[in-house]
């Protein structure tokens, strides 16, 4: 499974970790991803959901 939201489609971000020497090395911020039951079409469905796009959502009382 990929570290994909099934609404917004975030997915990980990659960039460099630095050390205290400012030595770099490559590093990856994964989405917050929470499973979710949703009833879509009528039938109840468990999706992967970031937690930013579940904040929304909520706040759109669309869960």
């Amino acid at each position: 499974m990929s570290r994909v939201c099934a609404v917004s489609g975030k997915g990980p971000l990659s960039g460099n970790k630095r050390s205290h020497s400012m030595r770099a090395s490559r590093r990856k911020w994964n989405v917050n991803l929470q499973k979710v039951r949703v009833v879509v079409d009528g039938k109840p469905q468990t999706i992967r959901v970031s937690a930013r796009t579940l904040k929304t959502l909520k706040k759109q009382n669309a869960i």
